[in-house]
């Protein structure tokens, strides 16, 4: 037809949702979990405004707001800054070490033939995921005390005179937190890669093989490129949570003598915000690192969209 443009075929919407019924319904709730425990705790943002202490027959909007106060508050603190250097160290050292690991895993896991074997490796790689930080704190506190494995190993080949106390040294508590992180999830953050080398085509494999290339060229030309996606969107992902690292591996293996190390930010907000009562305060910080993990997920996706061409969430 000259001068008229095909118009897309458009189904009413209630048919697409009849459709779909069983998509949706397998979706529903996972949809309702998320607006019960993420969408509606944002009311409660509310407070970070307010001088907010609970008291009976009181509404959320029967407090004083106070507009900015807490947040001049926070960024007035000393404390907050010394918080932010430990958080951001951590983080930056998980994101440097505890990163890369899983993927160079992956390919060496990958390239093991024994089945047996792999499977065994596999299982004990994994099972740490699963146990407790409680229990991780206690082996690590265990392994590297003065008549720990680690000092006996050390003083055995006269690497030391006497043994060390690695938990009242602050300076080595960040390498500690990062190793017992790595350890913990080193096999769990390896299935994703694993996955994503499993649906590379085999005949690349075996066409490099026939064209003499080593195992070291064909991961350098075929596995890499081949999950080179699936890094990017975890790293982006994983610049996101920087900030966000969580307190309970510093919590459990801190100490006063380490404290000016081991305080990161979740820690600030149970000490100075909840134990206190300060819930504005608490709500807060809060509020500030929901803007900084936003503004490190955009600005870090934004750079891989120029790096790939195209977005990668």
């Amino acid at each position: 037809m000259d001068g008229q443009k095909l118009k897309p075929d458009k189904k009413p919407l209630i048919k697409i949702i009849i459709k779909q019924r069983y998509l949706i319904l397998m979706v529903l709730p996972f949809i309702i979990w998320a607006v019960i425990f993420k969408y509606l705790p944002l009311w409660g943002w509310l407070m970070a405004f307010q001088d907010y202490k609970p008291r009976a027959g009181m509404g959320m909007l029967d407090y004083p707001f106070v507009g900015l106060k807490h947040f001049i508050t926070l960024f007035k603190d000393p404390m907050f800054y010394n918080v932010m250097r430990n958080t951001l160290g951590m983080s930056f050292m998980q994101l440097f070490i505890g990163f890369p690991l899983p993927i160079i895993f992956a390919i060496m896991l990958n390239e093991v033939k024994n089945i047996r074997y792999k499977k065994f490796i596999q299982t004990s790689t994994y099972l740490p995921h699963f146990v407790s930080w409680v229990i991780v704190a206690g082996i690590f506190t265990t392994i590297l005390s003065g008549d720990g494995i680690v000092n006996e190993l050390l003083l055995f080949f006269n690497i030391i005179k006497e043994p060390v106390s690695f938990f009242s040294m602050p300076k080595w508590f960040w390498a500690i937190c990062t190793s017992a992180e790595v350890w913990k999830e080193l096999g769990w953050n390896s299935i994703i890669f694993l996955a994503a080398i499993t649906s590379i085509d085999p005949t690349l494999y075996e066409a490099a093989k026939v064209d003499g290339a080593s195992r070291l060229q064909s991961i350098r030309h075929i596995t890499l490129p081949g999950i080179s996606n699936t890094i990017l969107v975890i790293l982006v992902l994983e610049i996101g949570w920087m900030i966000s690292i969580g307190f309970e591996k510093q919590y459990l293996m801190g100490n006063s003598l380490v404290q000016d190390y081991a305080k990161v930010l979740d820690l600030y907000v149970l000490d100075y915000g909840i134990k206190l009562g300060r819930y504005s305060f608490g709500t807060a910080i809060g509020i500030f690192k929901s803007v900084v993990s936003i503004i490190l997920l955009y600005s870090a996706n934004k750079i891989a969209k120029r790096w790939k061409g195209q977005a990668v969430i």
